[in-house]
């Protein structure tokens, strides 16, 4: 049942992450239709955009995420006794280097994991979760961490976070770009007339991309996030060995207050939702799974 969910997980987010580039390609061309009446200009203006992006998002990832959720690294078990040992004794069962360990000042128990890699990734738990949670509890947690790490759910993030970026970067200079004019397309002469229903068609098409393409990706992110949890939980439960450990820990988690220095952009980031936010009746917008379907799979292991 285990390695079932962790091999159906895997295959959900390589869909994801799919449709997530496809998307960006989409919009890329549409940019270039509207404006040069050449899709692939605006594919290529777009691929680009998107690996600038993700090449400085993920070489800084650490010290940037770390620096807007508030965070204070540890160097030294003396700092944090219990929450080092477990770190480190997770990701010894996990195979994966001793992250960085940080210490977010808030009474609301949270945790999450970032970097580019396992050589250089880090964990972050709050000190809520470090006065709510037993040794069992915050061993389910930094299960749920490594696996991120080991996974590469951290780089994977980024880069989605990244793609996100990049597509509100094009969507913002298209949009701007329309209106104070510029592009072939707006200057451009006729176009015959056996072809004017195609090219309407495709420039409306085109233009709804421009326009949806925004929400289409944040929910491919959160789509992306909330299949990243469940493989993480099941992760947890592989390394060790006890499922109770985790689920305790998030009935914990879930019977709290927001965070109160939680950074919005790293929300997904976070073992649960840091700001406890309403849920949408089709969770397309929800960052995390609901914690009771996280909750009953466990239970099921």
């Amino acid at each position: 049942m285990l390695f079932e969910q962790i091999a159906r997980n895997k295959r959900r987010t390589i869909y994801v992450l799919i449709g997530f580039v496809l998307l960006l390609i989409a919009i890329g061309y549409a940019l270039g239709y509207v404006f040069y009446n050449n899709g692939v200009i605006g594919m290529v203006i777009a691929v680009v955009v998107a690996a600038v992006y993700c090449a400085i998002m993920i070489g800084n990832s650490t010290s940037v995420v770390m620096s807007m959720n508030h965070a204070r690294e540890i160097k030294r078990a003396e700092d944090a006794p219990e929450l080092w040992h477990v770190v480190e004794d997770m990701a010894l069962v996990a195979r994966v280097p001793m992250p960085r360990v940080f210490i977010i000042d808030d009474p609301s128990p949270n945790a999450f994991a970032t970097g580019n890699d396992p050589k250089h990734a880090a964990v972050a738990a709050t000190s809520g979760i470090l006065d709510r949670l037993n040794r069992e509890e915050l061993e389910g947690v930094m299960g749920h961490e490594m696996t991120h790490v080991r996974n590469y759910d951290i780089r994977l993030q980024t880069i989605a976070l990244a793609l996100s970026a990049a597509i509100g970067l094009l969507v913002n200079f298209a949009s701007h770009w329309f209106w104070w004019g510029g592009g072939d397309r707006r200057r451009g002469g006729k176009d015959s007339e056996g072809n004017g229903y195609v090219q309407l068609i495709m420039m409306v098409i085109s233009i709804l991309l421009l326009i949806l393409g925004p929400v289409a990706a944040t929910i491919a992110q959160m789509a992306l996030s909330r299949n990243r949890e469940y493989l993480a939980d099941a992760g947890s439960v592989e390394l060790t060995r006890n499922p109770q450990g985790l689920i305790s820990a998030l009935e914990k988690i879930s019977d709290s207050k927001p965070m109160k220095k939680a950074d919005p952009s790293s929300a997904a980031m976070y073992i649960s939702d840091p700001f406890k936010k309403k849920r949408s009746m089709t969770h397309l917008f929800d960052t995390h799974p609901p914690m009771e379907e996280r909750i009953e799979r466990l239970e099921k292991m």
